[in-house]
């Protein structure tokens, strides 16, 4: 794929969404953390559903660290492997509380190191909580990517460092949401919407839907 083609594939979702952000609900950057922790193998929609619960009551590391984890998990059984994210969260508060001051620190190395943040994580919270372009590839972007032809790869690692080389840099702090949104209502897995995409003429797919 050219760098014009490029361009005008971003220049129309900025033109058809100015202002993306995340589906989670939070109100802090330690909020997100919880939330995006939580994310992992469920819904959004599931994860806002449990921190409406759990926010009201504890929405700091050391009121969610007090609860411990039965506490935690009773807050957010309905969500899919409950209980080793609760343990993750507390490990993850006792952290943030004993060597960050309670804040979440805005650096990789400092976020990766704390229980239950991966990489993935740790680039939704640098992106969307401290404003730095970096590259959150779930899934959907994953699949997003290659189908395009945006950043092909076959790990999500090798997508994530072509999507940051090439995507232009006036895009890059809202292009992980913009591809997460395209990939979620639009360039789905099993049914691509691609008579409904606004990207369809510029996309590099060989079996468009028409």
């Amino acid at each position: 794929m050219n760098p014009a083609k490029r361009r005008e594939i971003f220049s129309r979702l900025r033109a058809a969404n100015p202002h993306p952000t995340t589906e989670l609900e939070y109100a802090t950057p330690f909020e997100l953390l919880v939330a995006v922790v939580l994310s992992a193998q469920a819904t959004d929609k599931g994860v806002n559903l449990a921190t409406r619960r759990l926010f009201p009551v504890a929405n700091t590391p050391e009121a969610i660290y007090a609860l411990g984890e039965a506490g935690l998990a009773d807050y957010i059984k309905s969500i899919g492997l409950y209980k080793s994210k609760a343990r993750h969260l507390i490990a993850a508060c006792r952290m943030l509380v004993e060597q960050h001051g309670s804040r979440v620190p805005a650096e990789r190395a400092a976020l990766e190191a704390l229980p239950g943040v991966g990489r993935k994580t740790a680039n939704v919270i640098l992106n969307t909580a401290f404003g730095q372009p970096t590259m959150a590839v779930d899934t959907h972007i994953f699949r997003v990517a290659n189908r395009t032809g945006l950043a092909p790869g076959k790990t999500v690692l090798e997508v994530e460092k072509k999507l940051l080389k090439t995507i232009p840099a006036e895009f890059r702090i809202d292009a992980h949401h913009w591809l997460i949104l395209h990939g979620r209502y639009v360039c789905q897995a099993r049914k691509p919407k691609c008579p409904e995409c606004i990207i369809a003429d510029l996309c590099e797919y060989k079996d468009k839907r028409v």
